[in-house]
């Protein structure tokens, strides 16, 4: 069998060299995967210059079904799948939706709980979400924001573990701006804009001698 790559979700922190990341790999490539363009409405305005100057930048939604299944594993008696079936898959993913627990000891550190805070008052920071990048092949590597995740389990063991489940996901691709302290996701996203301004001019060389075909003279 000929190499396959399969999409994955990676959670990483502020460095990416740092703790290890919480990554899901999709154990089966969903068949399908829906992208939707969402392009503001321009400016209205009576000048014609401000009619044709673009408004907020145009976001892009992911939307697939991931597939989950523990029979392979438990019939070659794997532990994991044995004890919790995939349930460590879709515990992994549930982790990419919620803060980050590190909440706790900041609040705790605000309110001057681990030591003399010197009776000035601290702002409680707000919660982070994770930090999450979409990979989907060579040239599809993109940082997203996860919107909603629907889990249906379909099937349990006897300890009522799911072993067979599908993940509905639906992301918009985070634009990174400029002053942006997220080093990884700009990377990822100049990345895999590049690509695809390679493949829009490598198309350029499929359509020549049809241009050509559609001049009458």
């Amino acid at each position: 069998m000929g190499f396959l790559m399969r999409g994955a979700l990676i959670e990483y922190g502020s460095d990416f060299m740092g703790p290890i990341p919480n990554v899901v790999i999709f154990q089966f490539n969903p068949e399908t995967l829906t992208r939707t363009v969402q392009i503001p409405p321009r400016p209205t305005s009576g000048a014609s210059r401000e009619t044709t100057q673009a408004g907020e930048p145009a976001v892009e939604k992911i939307s697939l079904t991931a597939k989950f299944s523990a029979a392979d594993e438990m019939g070659e008696n794997k532990a994991l799948a044995r004890l919790f079936g995939v349930g460590t898959r879709l515990a992994a993913l549930e982790k990419m939706v919620y803060p980050s627990n590190d909440l706790l000891a900041a609040i705790g550190a605000a309110l001057g709980l681990g030591g003399d805070s010197g009776g000035d008052r601290q702002v409680i920071p707000r919660e982070k979400l994770p930090r999450i990048l979409f990979i989907w092949g060579v040239y599809r590597v993109l940082p997203v924001v996860l919107e909603s995740m629907s889990i249906t389990e379909q099937q349990y063991d006897f300890l009522l573990n799911p072993v067979q489940a599908e993940v509905s996901l639906s992301m918009s691709v985070n634009a990174m701006d400029m002053c942006s302290d997220d080093a990884v996701a700009k990377g990822a996203m100049t990345y895999s804009n590049m690509a695809k301004d390679a493949q829009a001019m490598a198309n350029l060389a499929n359509t020549v001698e049809q241009i050509v075909e559609l001049i009458p003279f």
